[in-house]
């Protein structure tokens, strides 16, 4: 495999696991949210219910998988740190050729 091509390879697979980690800190912080508004809208219909079976019905949305978005989010940290040390190493390879030619 040329050189170029190794380099090229881990920019792209590093470009690829940025946008990943940047839709999993997304979902994250959707979930987050709607966390919060659910603990809300909880705490309001324990101050307005009438009758204690009132009090503890659950919200009608599911927030998204907070689980499932973190461990999304660990796996492209290692996906950008594999593709940075193959860009790295292409980088290093490179410069040995061509002190190598000089």
């Amino acid at each position: 495999m040329p050189i170029g091509d190794a380099f090229s390879n881990g920019v792209e697979g590093f470009n690829r696991a940025s946008q990943q980690i940047e839709r999993a800190s997304a979902d994250i912080n959707r979930a987050t949210l709607q966390q919060q508004d659910d603990d809300q809208i909880a705490q309001q219909r324990q101050l307005q219910a009438a009758r204690p079976e009132e009090a503890v019905t659950p919200p009608v949305s599911q927030p998204p998988r907070l689980d499932e978005s973190l461990v999304q989010l660990k796996v492209e940290e290692f996906n950008a740190k594999a593709n940075t040390q193959s860009i790295r190493t292409a980088d290093e390879v490179l410069g040995t050729l061509v002190d190598i030619k000089v």
